[in-house]
């Protein structure tokens, strides 16, 4: 005779579930893609600070990854008038419907680009 033992009932803590569900809703990525009208040789670059701040709750999202355009410290050189780099960032929550873009440093020079309109593919041309 085989005696079955019931499983035990395992109970998940709601702030980690509350994580976890974040975390899936938020596996998408931001890409937006800054067109900035420089000057040849002006020089250009991006800080880690950089960050994407929901309208609904103030959600930071954070800055994963940047191409054309250096981060600080280093500097990029402008070589034509019109100068393009991507930035990509982590998923926006699927409730957010408009977002900032604000590069926060010590010092001047941050640009702030507010009330962004989600798009369904997450994919945004800024000129700054």
């Amino acid at each position: 005779m085989e005696i079955v033992k019931e499983p035990k009932k395992v109970t998940i803590d709601p702030e980690l579930k509350n994580a976890i569900q974040t975390l899936v809703e938020e596996e998408s990525q931001v890409i937006i893609h800054l067109h900035l009208n420089l000057v040849w040789g002006e020089r250009f670059r991006i800080w880690k600070s950089t960050f994407l701040r929901t309208h609904n709750g103030g959600v930071k999202i954070e800055i994963i990854h940047a191409e054309n355009i250096s981060f600080y410290p280093e500097w990029t050189y402008c070589k034509s008038g019109k100068t393009s780099c991507t930035l990509i960032f982590m998923g926006l929550p699927k409730n957010c419907t408009v977002f900032d873009l604000i590069e926060e440093i010590p010092e001047p020079g941050g640009f702030y680009i507010p009330n962004i309109q989600r798009n369904n593919s997450d994919v945004y041309h800024l000129e700054i």
